[in-house]
C-alpha cells in the first residue's frame, strides 16, 4: 500500500518481510445453497464463466488507485475511472473491486456517512453525481462485474476526531470510536457499532446493481508495538460469559460476518459476499491446522479474524486470501499458502481465489523473484494445478493498467489470451 499504497497502511506499523516474515462443508453448502454467480466473476444475470474470476482491485483510499487526487471534476474523475476498466478488459478480466467505503465515508449519496474526503477532497461536500451509479454502469457495459468493497470499522488515517464533519456518526457518537495506531477505528465490541456499519454497507447493496460485497483484511486493527486497542468499558459490558477478551473479539467479528452475510443473501441472493483477508490464518507452530509458515502476523490471534472458520462453515461466499508472496518466500511460500487455503476450501463450497501482488513487480525495494516478469504467470501455473482454486485477482488497477516488467502481458498470453 514514500508513496502510500492500502498494503502499506498496515505496513507501516508492522515492519517489512525480512527472513522467518516479520509481517510476521459440503453440508454447510447445502444448507446455504449455491454460491452466487457473481462470486465466479461474472456479471449479475449472466451465465458462470469457465475461465473463473479475473480480478483487480481499485483502492481509493489515499487516492491509491482513483482518483487519482481528491477534487477532480465529475468528468476527469469519470474518464479515469472508465480507462480503468477498459484496462481491465483490455487484459481479459471480468471482475473489479472497487473501494466505495474507505473510512467510514461514502463514494454514493448514502444517508449514514458523509461523502468521501478521498473524491473531493473535502468530507462531506457533495460531488454532483453518483461514482457507484456510474461504476457499476460502465463495469457491466464492458462485461465486467463489480464488487462493491467496504472497510467495516476504519474511520479515519488519522487519530483527531474534529476533522471528521459535523454530522459524522463518529462524532454524534464519541464513544463509537477508538483511537489507535494514530488513527481512528469503530469498536467491533459495541452492538450498535456492528449494526450501524452493516445498515451503512446496505444501503448501497440494496440501492445499486452490484454484483458482489467485499471486504479487505482490516477487522480489529493490525498490532501496533507498544500500544493497546481500548476497549476495556465494551468488554466490561458485553463481554458476557467471555473469560478470553481474544474469544470475544473473534466472535464480535463472527457475528459481522455471519449478520452481514445473512442481510446480502435475504435483499439480493445473486450477490455474493466475499472477504480478502491476510493470507496467513495462523502458523502451523501455533497451530497444527494452520499453515507451514513463520508469519509475524496471524489473522485469529491479531485481527481476531478467524477466516479459516468463515470457509469452513460456509458463512461467505468467497475467500480471496491477499498470498503476496513469492514462490519460494522464506517465511511465506507461495506456493505453500496456496496449498493450504485449497485444503480449506475444498468440499465447502465456497469458492477459492487467490490475490496476486502485481505491485511488486519491478520494484526495486523487492527481492529478485519480482524483477522477473515471468513470477505472476508461475503463480496461475500453479493455482492451475490446484481445483480449488477458482481464479485469481491483481492489486492494484494502477500496476494492472501499467503493466511493469510486461508481467500483465505475460499473464495474458500465457493464461487469458
Amino acid at each position: 500500500m514514500a508513496r502510500i499504497t492500502r498494503r502499506s497502511l498496515a505496513i507501516a506499523t508492522l515492519g517489512t518481510l525480512t527472513g522467518a516474515l516479520t509481517l510476521s462443508q459440503s453440508s454447510a453448502a447445502a444448507g446455504r445453497g449455491a454460491a452466487p454467480l457473481a462470486a465466479l466473476g461474472a456479471p449479475a444475470g449472466g451465465g458462470a464463466r469457465s475461465t473463473g474470476l479475473r480480478g483487480m482491485w481499485i483502492a481509493s483510499v489515499a487516492n491509491i488507485d482513483w482518483p487519482s487526487e481528491p477534487g477532480l471534476t465529475a468528468d476527469e474523475a469519470r474518464a479515469e475511472l472508465a480507462a480503468l476498466f477498459d484496462a481491465a478488459a483490455r487484459w481479459r478480466l471480468n471482475t473489479v473491486f472497487l473501494q466505495v467505503r474507505p473510512t467510514a465515508d461514502a463514494f454514493w449519496p448514502s444517508p449514514h456517512e458523509p461523502w468521501s474526503e478521498w473524491l473531493t477532497g473535502t468530507q462531506g461536500r457533495d460531488p454532483g453525481w453518483d461514482p457507484l451509479d456510474f461504476a457499476v454502469t460502465e463495469a457491466h457495459e464492458r462485461g465486467l462485474a463489480l464488487h462493491a468493497w467496504f472497510n467495516p470499522y476504519r474511520i479515519a488515517t488519522h487519530a483527531d476526531p474534529s476533522r471528521l464533519t459535523a454530522d459524522h456518526p463518529a462524532r454524534r457518537h464519541p464513544d463509537w470510536a477508538v483511537p489507535y495506531g494514530g488513527r481512528l477505528y469503530y469498536n467491533p465490541g459495541l452492538p450498535e457499532v456492528r449494526a450501524f456499519t452493516q445498515d451503512a454497507m446496505m444501503h448501497a447493496v440494496e440501492s445499486y446493481d452490484i454484483d458482489g460485497v467485499h471486504w479487505d483484511d482490516y477487522f480489529y486493527p493490525y498490532p501496533v508495538a507498544g500500544e493497546e486497542f481500548d476497549d476495556d468499558a465494551a468488554f466490561e459490558a458485553h463481554g458476557g460469559d467471555f473469560d478470553d477478551r481474544g474469544d470475544w473479539r473473534r466472535h464480535n467479528i463472527d457475528l459481522l460476518v455471519r449478520e452481514m452475510a445473512e442481510r446480502v443473501r435475504e435483499a439480493k441472493p445473486d450477490v455474493a459476499f466475499g472477504v480478502s483477508p491476510f493470507a496467513v490464518w495462523r502458523n502451523k507452530a501455533t497451530d497444527p491446522l494452520g499453515s507451514d509458515t513463520d508469519a509475524g502476523v496471524q489473522t485469529y490471534d491479531d485481527l481476531y479474524a478467524d477466516t479459516r472458520a468463515w470457509v469452513r462453515e460456509g458463512w461467505i461466499d468467497y475467500v480471496l486470501p491477499q498470498v503476496y508472496w513469492h514462490i519460494g518466500q522464506e517465511g511465506a511460500d507461495y506456493a505453500t499458502v496456496v496449498s493450504w487455503w485449497s485444503e480449506v476450501a475444498r468440499n465447502t463450497g465456497v469458492a477459492l481465489h487467490v490475490g496476486e501482488a502485481v505491485y511488486k513487480v519491478g520494484d526495486p525495494a523487492q527481492g529478485s523473484a519480482w524483477q522477473d516478469p515471468a513470477e505472476l504467470s508461475r503463480h496461475l501455473t500453479l493455482c492451475a494445478e490446484h481445483p480449488e482454486v477458482g481464479g485469481n485477482a491483481f492489486y492494484s488497477a494502477k500496476q494492472v493498467k501499467a503493466d511493469p516488467l510486461g508481467a500483465m502481458t505475460r499473464v495474458y498470453r500465457d493464461h487469458y489470451a
